[in-house]
């Protein structure tokens, strides 16, 4: 595979900041641009983070001293210096909007950590393993914005992550009629860490805004069909959801419960778990995970902070598969919301649009 020469739009944030983690050995690609707010640019990337730097590992010592340019007013230059972008920028929804699609009009796709564009009709929001052909929309959307290359493709909320892969391919082969979602979110998820919210500590809070919203409404996109250059959301399954933030660093727990059209056994579920692989598994991408869904047979399995880091982040971990009373079943799963739920879904998604052609 070529290198590619890739910018990180909104470096400074806690997503920004795991995407230079994770870019900073990538085999494929190279970092030669870093952006932010105007109040970091002209600054290296060490002093632009200055105290809020909230990763255990250090700021890569190759990107420490680069200097970060501005979002907005330096688009040019940083189009002129990378192959495509990963944008995860900390503004309101309608600028965001416009700052990616002005990226795409300059020829520079963008892979999006953000909400605005994952309801934008021939915007595909991939999770690699499940809707890969939804990448088929990028030309409708091409010529929709008058581009040869440039284009945006987002990944779906870091909930999703947890709760759909596992749901997913038992839906292919069983039907599923409905599903009930509760979310255990970390406090990552809202880009803080204790030592910034120590409200949190010892505490729950049971409403998190537009998260319902998004773990109801976006599966349904995930599970759409392209037609006439959108992509329709499917009718089915119906989802319900209720969010909470749980005093937890890093991972996002979801309990589900979920009845069939047609009831499978359990052993039939754990199996079908077991052999789940998608394209990133078959094409063997750097960030896929080897077992992409990890079913744990103990009952206070899976555990968030003995999970959350296998494979990379990367893997999903689903637990407590027993029949309910009101539904078929219901079971727990997990997964790490700032890797597979964020900058590291961002990456697999990024290697899956070079292992298809589309940053060339």
């Amino acid at each position: 595979m070529k290198k590619y020469n890739v910018g990180i739009i909104g470096a400074t944030g806690m997503v920004g900041q795991r995407f230079s983690l994770l870019l900073a050995d990538h085999p494929w690609f190279n970092v030669t641009a870093l952006a932010a707010s105007p109040r970091s640019a002209g600054k290296t990337y060490e002093e632009a983070i200055g105290t809020r730097w909230a990763m255990k590992d250090a700021i890569p010592e190759n990107l420490k001293n680069m200097t970060v340019y501005d979002a907005v007013a330096d688009i040019e230059l940083i189009v002129s210096k990378v192959d495509f972008v990963f944008c995860a920028v900390d503004m309101k929804k309608d600028e965001i909007k416009a700052l990616e699609e002005n990226y795409a009009k300059h020829e520079c796709p963008v892979v999006s950590n953000n909400s605005a564009h994952r309801f934008t009709s021939d915007v595909p929001m991939i999770i690699p393993e499940i809707n890969p052909q939804h990448t088929e929309i990028i030309e409708s959307q091409k010529k929709r914005l008058g581009t040869k290359k440039g284009f945006i493709a987002v990944k779906s909320n870091c909930s999703l992550q947890s709760y759909v892969p596992a749901l997913y391919p038992l839906d292919e082969k069983f039907g599923i009629d409905k599903c009930l979602v509760c979310t255990y979110q970390a406090i990552s998820g809202a880009g803080k860490t204790f030592e910034r919210w120590p409200e949190m500590i010892d505490n729950v809070i049971p409403y998190i805004g537009g998260e319902e919203e998004k773990s109801e409404k976006e599966p349904l996109k995930i599970w759409g069909e392209i037609k006439n250059g959108e992509i329709v959301p499917a009718d089915s399954p119906k989802f319900t959801a209720q969010c909470l933030r749980v005093p937890v660093s890093d991972g996002h727990m979801a309990a589900v419960f979920v009845t069939f059209k047609n009831k499978p056994s359990k052993k039939e579920i754990l199996e079908v778990w077991k052999n789940f692989a998608g394209e990133p598994q078959k094409l063997e991408l750097p960030h896929a995970p080897k077992q992409f869904i990890h079913y744990y047979e103990e009952d206070n399995m899976p555990q968030t902070k003995l999970c959350r880091d296998i494979e990379g982040g990367m893997a999903i971990h689903a637990g407590r598969l027993r029949e309910d009373s009101q539904y078929d079943y219901k079971f727990v799963c997990l997964s790490h919301n700032t890797l597979r739920g964020a900058a590291g879904g961002a990456v697999l998604l990024a290697e899956l649009l070079c292992a298809k052609g589309y940053m060339d």
